[in-house]
């Protein structure tokens, strides 16, 4: 392996010069009489004194409060620090600040042609029709409003309008089956339901009406039921006869939008984990701290600007939904495309960036792999000079992939891998306008985030693969689980192996240059003859071998004496599993690692099952082939590809004879 990382990126003097980050740096030595030599030593301060980091944070955004707060944070040990207590303020009027004549809130477009832009005047009164309804309806501070709708416009309205009454929103993609949809949304309990018809995906049209019934149905304090005809089926009215049409509930026009002011720690919204394997976990974060939360990531890390048009491809049902939504909290102009990223071909959302054009482009290392496995060009093909940072999330970067964006995207452009999850909303490590990017490295640490490394007796290593951990609280850890109110899952996902430190299930290395290198899962590890790599090391190895389109690996402990490290590969079409490729398999994981950590046996499959928010399974795997009964380990509703599983589970039972 390369212990000396290529520098792929570096900030011009002129980009350092005028990057938010440096304004802030110059507001603290103004303001705070704080002054600091390079991005190292802010983020030590940043960490060592969280209670004044996160002031300044306010008060260098101006935040609004209605009341003054007591304290900063308290002296609780997490998960039970509590911030601004006294404070009161609203998120979404933090939007609103920004309104303006000088460019649109929202820029849109989907695979079905409907595309389109939503100045601030035209988002301002439709967000404040759409809150008379529910305020009509009877939503007040503290309901829930669930939506099972896809990336368009209307989410992004009703959201804000559900934000304004203090009320608290949560989302489902429509490709999420019934049964995930429902698992989610009955421990919440939502008084109102907002549902699309149906959508379009890969080219065709999915009607999703029987399955708006029965969510409908099966949420027993539900009130109204709100639907957005995104496809415009007909018999809307026949199978949903209680229903409203969305236009029908933003056809009066309020002369102002007002704002519900709220406790700092209110809850601003609930997030779920993946329920792949139990019941989702209802994670609610509060207005507050994911104000400063966005506030301090997309300005000082994703460095937009006012006006910059900000582009995620996401889903409702990913936490980047909600993250993006705050490009219009820091100015920028927020940008949705609806559809499938590879449909007619992996060319579409790089004419999107070209026609919009987009400032700030986010995606996946699945869809930036995807790209490299069918050669596209987006450099060549398209007209990128206005695309100034590309953002990648979800899944490790390898450092293959850092090389095409520099050779086929852009040659200088701002690659910023970044690392966080549901669980915070943002990102733990991310990007630094005014530092390089190293091939294979996550750029910094977060502000404000006192992110270590520690080995298996709890003790901070550098330069070495270790527990992921967050010693310090953060405004934008959840403030509580639903229905979890001795806080008993919430301390069982997170501070049960290293008492009052966040764990957050990640193996990571914190490297010479001060990045950050992810690579997986920390239960999802290889670990033969006590050398222990990522999965994502050897994806990355299986990366440059033609024949493989996807894969899968796990290291399975039977017993105490029997463990087992199958590999599993999907093949591109052509192609069969020959002896030959096995050999080229065996031989590259053994040249770029080591000989332990060659597969025991190499196993042929049609699929590799994802999560519906696309992260391949391996953890649910392993179970299964530990022998776990796949009841208590899947939910299939979770799944992206349910039938992908049957396989390993048939792959269990020859195991165990």
């Amino acid at each position: 392996m390369n212990s000396s990382p290529d520098k792929i990126w570096e900030p011009s003097p002129s980009m350092i010069e005028h990057s938010n980050l440096a304004a802030y740096m110059k507001w603290l030595k103004l303001n705070k009489d704080l002054e600091f030599d390079d991005y190292q030593t802010l983020w030590q301060w940043s960490t060592d004194h969280p209670a004044a980091f996160w002031e300044s944070v306010r008060g260098y955004f101006q935040v609004k409060s209605y009341t003054p707060y007591k304290s900063v944070m308290s002296d609780d040990p997490m998960p039970y620090t509590r911030w601004f207590e006294g404070a009161s303020l609203n998120y979404a009027e933090h939007i609103f600040r920004n309104k303006t004549d000088q460019h649109p809130a929202i820029i849109y477009q989907s695979e079905a042609g409907k595309k389109g832009r939503i100045s601030w005047q035209e988002l301002e009164w439709k967000v404040a029709a759409f809150r008379k309804y529910l305020n009509e309806a009877g939503v007040q501070k503290g309901d829930r409003v669930a939506a099972f709708i896809s990336n368009i416009p209307e989410a992004s309205i009703a959201f804000l309008a559900v934000n304004s009454l203090g009320a608290i929103w949560s989302a489902c993609s429509p490709d999420f089956g019934t049964k995930a949809v429902i698992d989610r949304f009955s421990q919440i309990q939502p008084k109102v339901l907002i549902a699309v018809d149906g959508y379009f995906y890969g080219g065709k049209e999915f009607n999703r009406l029987s399955e708006v019934k029965l969510i409908s149905e099966s949420l027993g304090k539900l009130e109204k039921l709100v639907i957005v005809p995104q496809v415009g089926y007909k018999e809307v009215e026949i199978i949903l006869p209680h229903a409203i049409l969305w236009k029908d509930t933003i056809s009066d026009h309020e002369k102002e939008l007002v704002f519900e002011p709220v406790p700092f720690e209110h809850p601003i919204w609930v997030l779920y984990s993946s329920g792949t394997t139990g019941l989702p976990k209802p994670i609610v974060h509060s207005h507050g701290g994911i104000l400063l939360e966005n506030l301090k990531y997309l300005t000082f890390h994703n460095d937009i600007k006012p006006g910059d048009h900000c582009f995620w491809y996401t889903t409702t049902g990913w936490m980047m939904w909600n993250y993006i939504q705050a490009s219009l909290l820091v100015g920028g102009v927020l940008v949705l495309y609806e559809g499938s990223p590879g449909w007619p071909d992996m060319n579409v959302l790089w004419k999107f960036a070209e026609e919009v054009p987009i400032h700030h482009f986010g995606t996946s290392a699945a869809f930036i792999q995807a790209n490299m496995k069918f050669g596209t060009h987006p450099g060549r093909d398209f007209n990128l000079t206005n695309l100034r940072s590309l953002s990648s999330t979800g899944s490790p970067l390898p450092p293959e992939s850092f090389a095409w964006i520099s050779r086929e995207v852009k040659r200088d452009l701002w690659l910023v891998s970044m690392s966080g999850g549901t669980d915070v909303c943002s990102a733990f490590v991310g990007g630094n306008p005014l530092w390089p990017v190293y091939s294979g490295e996550i750029q910094c640490r977060a502000l404000g985030c006192k992110l270590e490394a520690y080995d298996e007796n709890g003790e901070e290593v550098y330069d070495e693969v270790g527990e992921m951990v967050i010693t310090k609280p953060m405004p934008s850890m959840p403030v509580f689980f639903w229905n979890d109110p001795a806080y008993k899952r919430y301390r069982e996902s997170y501070f049960e192996m290293f008492p009052g430190v966040w764990r957050h299930g990640d193996w990571t290395k914190i490297t010479p240059h001060k990045g950050v290198i992810i690579y997986g899962r920390s239960d999802s590890t290889l670990n033969r003859g006590g050398v222990r790599i990522g999965t994502s090391e050897i994806y990355r190895a299986l990366d440059k071998l033609p024949e493989i389109q996807d894969s899968l690996i796990v290291f399975v402990n039977r017993n105490a004496s029997d463990s087992f490290m199958p590999l599993f590969v999907v093949l591109k079409p052509g192609f069969e599993l020959s002896q030959e490729i096995k050999n080229k398999i065996k031989l590259i994981i053994r040249k770029e690692y080591t000989p332990r950590h060659v597969p025991d046996e190499i196993i042929r499959i049609e699929e590799v099952p994802y999560t519906i928010s696309g992260k391949k399974m391996e953890t649910p795997v392993k179970r299964i082939l530990q022998g776990t009964d796949p009841e208590k380990v899947i939910n299939r509703d979770a799944v992206r590809n349910p039938k992908a599983i049957d396989f390993f589970i048939e792959f269990s039972k020859k195991l165990s004879t």
